[in-house]
């Protein structure tokens, strides 16, 4: 079965065309890398994948179901944009609220995944006093915690450090090995460059294949 597939994806917004007839086919386990400029539509492509935007035209299909409104992908995780939690609970509570929606797991499966990312799963702090990066590290986990088989990532290492963001690409690879199929957004080419096994660059809306030179920047726009 394939695992996502997108023909002629078109979004329109308050008249401005903002996704231009958009085709994809991914029907291999991988790390799929997306790239462009801010505004490109790196982030309102990933919403579509994800049934936050209903398309104007064309389709969306994950593992064979499209999606579209009502109707949001099966096995599938995301992280997407600035992740957004109840502020004044601990991070395990918040993760515990998500989980109840679909019942998939139990706080063990919980604390596993909060280790996972490299946060207490006892600390009972409020998340309003998270750090940033543990902030990220906290919706790398809501993304991960129900086992996708599909997992988009929208710049996942934004506010990590040096050896956050060593543990974070080791923990993506990781994810590919167990047969998770990922779509990475990046600006960082030694992202990208490390580990996706295929790019495609978003711009003005258009998404084609790409290939990045890593010895001459560092930063994709």
């Amino acid at each position: 079965m394939t695992i996502l597939e997108i023909h002629n994806l078109y979004k329109k917004i308050k008249g401005r065309e903002l996704l231009k007839n958009i085709t994809l086919v991914i029907d291999k386990p991988g790390i799929y890398g997306i790239v462009g400029r801010n505004g490109s539509g790196k982030s309102l492509l990933f919403k579509t994948i994800a049934g936050l935007f209903v398309p104007s035209s064309g389709t969306v299909s994950v593992f064979g179901d499209i999606i579209g409104k009502g109707n949001f992908p099966k096995s599938f995780g995301a992280l997407l944009d600035t992740p957004g939690f109840l502020t004044h609970y601990s991070g395990f509570q918040n993760l515990k609220i998500l989980a109840s929606i679909q019942n998939k797991i139990n706080d063990k499966d919980i604390e596993n995944v909060l280790t996972l990312v490299g946060l207490d799963f006892n600390d009972k702090g409020p998340v309003r006093k998270y750090s940033l990066g543990m902030r990220q590290r906290l919706g790398i986990a809501q993304a991960i915690m129900e086992k996708p088989k599909l997992l988009l990532l929208d710049e996942p290492m934004n506010g990590l450090d040096e050896s956050g963001v060593s543990e974070m690409r080791e923990m993506i690879l990781n994810f590919k090995k167990k047969g998770i199929t990922i779509l990475l957004a990046s600006h960082n080419s030694e992202d990208i460059s490390l580990l996706c096994d295929e790019v495609y660059k978003m711009d003005a809306g258009e998404l084609a294949r790409h290939t990045i030179n890593t010895a001459s920047t560092t930063q994709l726009i």
